[in-house]
């Protein structure tokens, strides 16, 4: 029976903090839990601890089923190649036993190698190496439209993020695996594609692990809802619809038992200060002193109940500052292969959500706008005075960011002194991971850190590629808010229903290359 049981487990950061302190959980068959915490809070880490791609310090991680996991970044160099990396282990050995095996008899034709291309087939065979390659092809048509044959050598990036969502996805539901742990799997996908996922995890009979930061999504396919906040975790084994009571009610039993914890510690103390006390002019109290002081002790050693998580406070204060009216103008823009030309016109303070499927040209038209020079285009784009754009990135590839550490980015890239460096990284609650490399944080503070440096560039047309994607709960909304406080322009590419509610604006991204304005969000 598949299922995914966590016992006593403790993990430390390679800096020495303690990321996770004792958690106990369990998952059983057929169960779908979505987990939940703020950025940064191991969600990513405990996936990869069920996985086995990480070990714990102490304590014990069971699994049954086979484990199918889904990163929140997905990568590789072609279709066929993604579908292998979310393949099963042994069909993962046995294709690059395979492939070396065809290598090796093309460089030397010769009886050894013919036996071990053999060998290598047999084993491929057993595994379910090409049975697998028929569930790839559904796969492959249902997620693309066409056949594996077709599309297995493409390369991953003429993909939108979206595809290359669904496909794996398809891959996971239909493969063997009887656990998936599916980080982020709604990330860059449309409203439809949240949708279809959605049905498809009431649907499963597998065990899931999901981490998803869309309460949509969460209220509709998680049977119960695994917490994991302040090196603890929790369940919930309601609905998420219930879940924010319920967390509510259990901080108010965790301030409840620590009160009752003070309160029996200061008598146990009372208690042997005054036999203490009398059993300086008493011997015969000696006794009870004694005990008194051992009871104490192990109170004390026993230590006192979990604090409650305390609450995040994520300021986020864009900044901007005037421009001209005329913000951005289009002129018979069109996008080469995606779009039909169309005209645009953005004024100062505007803010405009760019809405579409994945793959209609949206993620291309912002980097168009950013100042990228290897979008093909026709038509122009001129920015207004004093317009100076700044770009968040939908997947935070970022290689001017990559092997540097959070400190560095921010002092070097901004001219800032460390002290004023480390109070802006505090307001994003990422002041404990300065020192880290950017690609060792998750999803979210990556996202955060984006967020800052466009704060502090100065930017005043913000160019959002799906902002909110990674961000937990606190974070978008504390992104909603400085976005209102915000004296500048803003273009956001969103499949977030909640974000997109307070934008003015709704540029739609049509599937016949039509780009429109349309009156309210258009999802479909």
């Amino acid at each position: 029976m598949p299922h995914v049981e966590v016992s006593d487990l403790t993990y430390a950061l390679p800096d020495g903090r303690v990321l996770l302190d004792r958690v106990s959980f369990r998952v059983g068959d057929g169960v779908t839990a979505g987990l939940v915490g703020p950025n940064g809070a191991g969600k990513t880490t405990l996936l990869r601890l069920v996985a086995g791609e990480l070990r714990p310090a102490s304590g014990e991680v069971a699994t049954s089923g086979g484990v199918g996991v889904m990163r929140q970044f997905i990568s590789g160099d072609t279709v066929g190649g993604l579908l292998l990396a979310v393949a099963p282990e042994r069909i993962r050995r046995s294709a690059a036993a395979l492939r070396a095996a065809e290598r090796a008899l093309r460089e030397r034709d010769e009886e050894d190698t013919q036996l071990a291309l053999a060998e290598a087939i047999t084993e491929h065979v057993d595994a379910g190496g090409y049975d697998i390659e028929v569930v790839w092809d559904t796969c492959a048509t249902a997620a693309l439209g066409l056949p594996l044959v077709e599309v297995a050598d493409r390369p991953v990036a003429t993909l939108s993020g979206g595809e290359q969502k669904r496909l794996v996805l398809e891959a996971l539901l239909r493969g063997p695996d009887g656990v998936l742990l599916l980080d982020e799997p709604d990330n860059y996908l449309d409203v439809p594609g949240k949708e279809w996922l959605e049905e498809r995890l009431r649907a499963t009979r597998k065990t899931v692990l999901l981490v998803s930061h869309d309460r949509r999504l969460l209220a509709g396919a998680a049977d119960r809802v695994v917490a994991v906040e302040d090196r603890d975790v929790w369940v919930h084994g309601g609905g998420f619809a219930t879940f924010a009571q319920a967390r509510l009610d259990r901080v108010d039993r965790l301030d409840e038992r620590r009160r009752r914890w003070q309160e029996e510690h200061r008598r146990l103390r009372d208690t042997a200060q005054v036999l203490r006390q009398t059993a300086a002019r008493n011997d015969a109290v000696s006794s009870a002193y004694r005990a008194a002081r051992t009871r104490l002790a192990r109170f004390e050693e026993a230590g006192p109940p979990r604090r409650p998580p305390r609450p995040q406070n994520i300021r986020v204060r864009l900044r901007g500052g005037r421009t001209g009216k005329r913000a951005l103008t289009c002129s018979e823009l069109a996008l080469t292969g995606l779009t039909g030309p169309f005209d645009l016109q953005v004024w100062f303070g505007e803010r405009v959500a760019v809405l579409g499927a994945n793959g209609s040209g949206k993620t291309r038209f912002l980097r168009l706008l950013g100042g990228a020079d290897d979008v093909p285009h026709t038509g122009a784009v001129e920015l207004g005075a004093r317009v100076a754009p700044g770009h968040f990135t939908q997947t935070h590839a970022r290689p001017d960011l990559r092997g540097r550490a959070v400190d560095d980015i921010v002092m070097r890239d901004n001219a800032l002194v460390r002290d004023d460096a480390m109070a802006a990284l505090a307001r994003y609650e990422l002041a404990a991971s300065w020192r880290q490399r950017f690609e060792q944080l998750s999803g979210g503070q990556q996202a955060r850190l984006q967020i800052l440096l466009l704060e502090l560039s100065g930017a005043t047309l913000l160019l959002l590629d799906e902002p909110t994607d990674n961000l937990d709960l606190a974070s978008a909304d504390a992104l909603q808010h400085g976005l209102r406080a915000f004296t500048g322009t803003v273009l956001a590419i969103t499949h977030d229903r909640w974000f997109a509610a307070d934008f003015d604006r709704y540029l739609h991204f049509a599937p016949d290359g039509r780009v429109v304005e349309v009156d309210e969000p258009v999802w479909h």
